[in-house]
């Protein structure tokens, strides 16, 4: 197991490129869906039904993946996943059909599903090993991952084919893998330190245990509601119902993004200083706000500042959840949350829809605002559920 500062160091770093990579390559995966969509002669209906290979794919896998870390470790199943994912985002382009495009992103899905679920759980050991909250780190470095994925397939997508641009991300991917790996392979995950108080392993699986699980499960799933809600809405009420341009339209969730990705920057300083439950308060309640006024107001800048307050609230909800449930009950217990807040993502956009029909598209966005509100409280219930250390440092 890793025995000096330096080994815990090589370890945060070849964990934080991972969690780039998983980003990056994911983004740059949906940059070409319009692509794909044409390749494969889809309609809407068709490619819905074909994307939601990539849910099932991750939601089926998760917590196999949950049992396998336990097993094998989460380090080797890290890479095993890595590899996985760099080889099927290469897969999309080589179909011809929405039942062929359907099976393989139920590949990519799964890894992609699958490889969350295990460098989460290595950065819980190693979070517990040096005793600082360094999870909101970890994911930011996942959000600007997908930054520059994005931004390097909308700069390619005009010269480079999908097949190989996606190429590209399999070799990137492999590449990267290969040196990061092997940093993983050779560090034992880190041994949780001594402490004179209440011991920090996990907890035995009992009901108690699941049922905090859950709970935790259900705050990264408003989160995760939330993140899918803008990805999906939030340029279609800025164009369709306060009439900006496309371009501006989208403009609104980029605020949001890069607003969550400072959040996230900021994170381990926010929590060393208030707290993970506070920060789990503070950032619901400002997320709550931020999206009813991004919601509601009538007024254009007002809604891009909703969208980015929106975003810096909502920033490291997921992380301290999912730190959380992995301190609670290992593996599984981030298995159980990933699975959660996986589900809220894939809620959100057809329930906004829903909701659109029925009212309106500024209301059915209150939604996250409720959902906000409601991890809020969750997380002023649950203050209790882990040790004093996990509250305070």
């Amino acid at each position: 197991m890793p025995g000096t500062d330096v080994d815990l160091t090589r370890l945060r770093i070849a964990l934080t490129v991972f969690f780039a990579l998983d980003g990056f390559v994911f983004a740059g995966w949906v940059v070409r869906i319009p692509a794909i969509k044409e390749q494969v002669d889809a309609s809407a209906g068709a490619l819905g039904i074909a994307l939601l290979g990539v849910s099932a794919g991750a939601v089926v896998t998760m917590t196999l993946t949950g049992r396998l870390c336990r097993r094998y470790g989460s380090h080797p199943v890290t890479v095993a996943c890595a590899v996985l994912l760099s080889l099927s985002v290469a897969l999309p382009p080589l179909t011809h059909s929405v039942a062929a495009l359907t099976a393989v992103l139920f590949v990519f899905g799964a890894a992609y599903g699958s490889i969350n679920v295990a460098f989460n759980s290595a950065a819980v050991d190693l979070v517990t090993a040096l005793r600082r909250p360094i999870m909101p780190s970890f994911h930011a470095a996942f959000s600007l991952g997908g930054m520059v994925g994005a931004g390097v397939g909308g700069l390619v997508a005009g010269s480079l084919s999908p097949t190989w641009h996606l190429l590209g991300l399999t070799f990137v991917g492999l590449v990267v893998t290969f040196f990061a790996g092997r940093v993983l392979l050779r560090i034992a995950p880190p041994a949780a330190p001594e402490t004179t108080g209440r011991d920090h392993r996990p907890r035995r699986l009992d009901r108690r245990t699941r049922g905090l699980v859950a709970v935790f499960g259900l705050i990264a799933l408003c989160t995760a509601y939330g993140e899918g809600a803008m990805a999906d809405w939030g340029a279609l009420h800025l164009e369709q119902d306060l009439g900006a341009s496309p371009g501006l339209a989208a403009v609104g969730y980029s605020c949001f993004a890069l607003a969550m990705t400072l959040g996230r920057l900021t994170g381990s300083a926010l929590l060393q200083r208030l707290g993970r439950t506070r920060t789990v308060v503070l950032g619901g309640a400002t997320a709550a706000v931020g999206m009813l006024l991004g919601a509601l107001t009538p007024i254009t800048w007002l809604a891009l500042l909703g969208f980015a307050v929106t975003g810096l609230g909502l920033a490291n909800l997921f992380p301290v959840a999912i730190e959380r449930a992995g301190a609670l009950a290992g593996p599984s217990g981030v298995a159980t949350a990933s699975t959660l807040g996986y589900g809220g993502m894939l809620l959100g956009p057809p329930a906004i829809g829903f909701m659109a029909e029925w009212f309106s598209l500024p209301t059915a966005l209150t939604s996250v605002a409720v959902l906000a509100a409601v991890a809020a409280v969750i997380g002023l219930a649950t203050r209790r559920a882990t040790s004093p250390h996990t509250e305070t440092s």
